[in-house]
């Protein structure tokens, strides 16, 4: 079974915050990154991973994708902060 990956993108600045899902990380970012993800990512300028989670089951990254678009902006900073505590684009390290 494929993995799937649920992440967490921001902008340069750290104001704003994204959770997606998807089944090929690296390439998900490049889109993100090249400006080809979702709408709300073009608009806010977000292309930096800030975190993520790989899963073995597609329905837990879709049950834990929801879980966290449901978070309060504070939640999704400390979970970010506990795994990335300079908050630094994870990308180049996948």
């Amino acid at each position: 079974m494929k993995n799937s990956y649920v992440y967490i993108l921001s902008n340069k600045k750290r104001t704003v915050l994204y959770v997606g899902m998807t089944s090929d990380l690296s390439n998900r970012i490049i889109q993100h990154k090249n400006g080809k993800g979702s709408e709300f990512a073009i608009k806010y300028n977000l292309k930096d991973l800030v975190y993520f989670e790989e899963f073995n089951d597609i329905n837990q990254a879709i049950s834990r994708e929801k879980q966290l678009k449901n978070w309060h902006k504070n939640w999704k900073w400390n979970l970010i902060t506990a795994s990335n505590p300079d908050i630094k684009d994870l990308f180049p390290e996948l």
